[in-house]
């Protein structure tokens, strides 16, 4: 915890964030939560990137400059693909069926 001593004579010390004047005891534990902020601090961004990847138009935190649309990109070429791929199938049983007299 960062604070600092008004008078250490007198006890007193300042809390600089919240701006609290107070009375430094003995029988108060003192333990610093500086190195723990950086930890989630790293966390957050973590959460962040996590949050970003359930959209496709949001960049990811390991990701290069520039690919904010590669995703978007990706699901268009995956489904003509896959559509291609359809309508081949479509056609080779509609011909089937044409040929054996079905239709």
């Amino acid at each position: 915890m960062s604070h600092i001593r008004i008078a250490p004579e007198l006890h007193l010390i300042l809390e600089p964030m919240s701006g609290i004047l107070a009375e430094e005891k003995e029988d108060v534990l003192e333990y610093s939560l500086d190195h723990i902020s950086t930890v989630v601090e790293d966390l957050d961004k973590i959460v962040d990137d996590m949050m970003n990847s359930l959209g496709p138009d949001h960049p990811l935190l390991a990701s290069f400059p520039g690919r904010e649309k590669a995703a978007v990109t990706a699901g268009v070429w995956t489904n003509i693909f896959y559509g291609f791929i359809g309508g081949l199938l479509l056609m080779f049983l509609f011909t089937v069926l044409i040929k054996i007299g079905g239709l």
